[in-house]
């Protein structure tokens, strides 16, 4: 069966003009999104990868290429005005029958047993998505009122989010809608029950400055 991996770079919608993209942000000397590719690694020579990315950042994208040296094949598509948009084009590319793995770009620090154990699980079930348990307690928040919630009952959702692709199609010819928060939150709306594998600790998505010194270190440790 053959494997798609889509890789979701910031959407159009999400950064002021001229901001440089977060996934093209540099740690250990390199921007993120490469080392996004290369936590997929173990799928060299064996997937097709498809990038996301908003169309003024194409350009900017090839030119990173050539500075970095970064040869890894890839399609390239063009993004659209959110997260839902921006994975909807790139299922187009995305034939029926296969298998496909959806992943934030500013996610480099997923491992490998978490890509593996959502691909094992999906190719048996349908679909997988990594959540983590929730470390802090949490309230409930409405109005004036705030209630205490028993966060055992509850987890962090990560990428990548794995597909049989018919089942993620299909899904994605609805029409957006707010409630659609990632690629399970769309999938489940068609009733379709959604199998949680375990995700890993450091799989942080970067948003913010200290992310990448957080991310900086992980990479270091692993290399050495």
């Amino acid at each position: 069966m053959e494997v798609y991996i889509v890789i979701v770079a910031d959407s159009q919608g999400l950064r002021k003009e001229n901001e440089e993209p977060k996934s093209f942000h540099l740690i250990d000397r390199k921007p993120v999104v490469m080392h996004t590719f290369d936590a997929f690694s173990m799928f060299y020579g064996k997937a097709k990868f498809l990038l996301v990315l908003p169309e003024l950042e194409i350009g900017r994208w090839k030119h990173l290429c050539f500075e970095f040296d970064f040869n890894v094949p890839h399609e390239l598509v063009e993004g659209g005005p959110t997260r839902f948009h921006s994975v909807k084009n790139a299922l187009a590319r995305v034939p029926e029958k296969t298998m496909v793995l959806i992943h934030d770009a500013v996610r480099p620090l997923v491992d490998e047993h978490t890509i593996m154990n959502c691909f094992r699980t999906a190719k048996i079930h349908g679909n997988a998505i990594p959540v983590i348990p929730l470390k802090d307690p949490i309230r409930k928040v409405e109005k004036a009122l705030s209630l205490p919630v028993d966060r055992t009952q509850y987890r962090v959702v990560q990428t990548p989010q794995v597909f049989q692709s018919q089942l993620i199609k299909k899904a994605y010819m609805q029409i957006y809608r707010e409630q659609f928060t990632d690629d399970a939150s769309v999938l489940e709306s068609t009733g379709t029950q959604m199998r949680i594998v375990e995700g890993n600790e450091d799989n942080i998505k970067i948003t913010r400055a200290g992310d990448l010194g957080y991310a900086q270190i992980v990479l270091q440790s692993r290399n050495k």
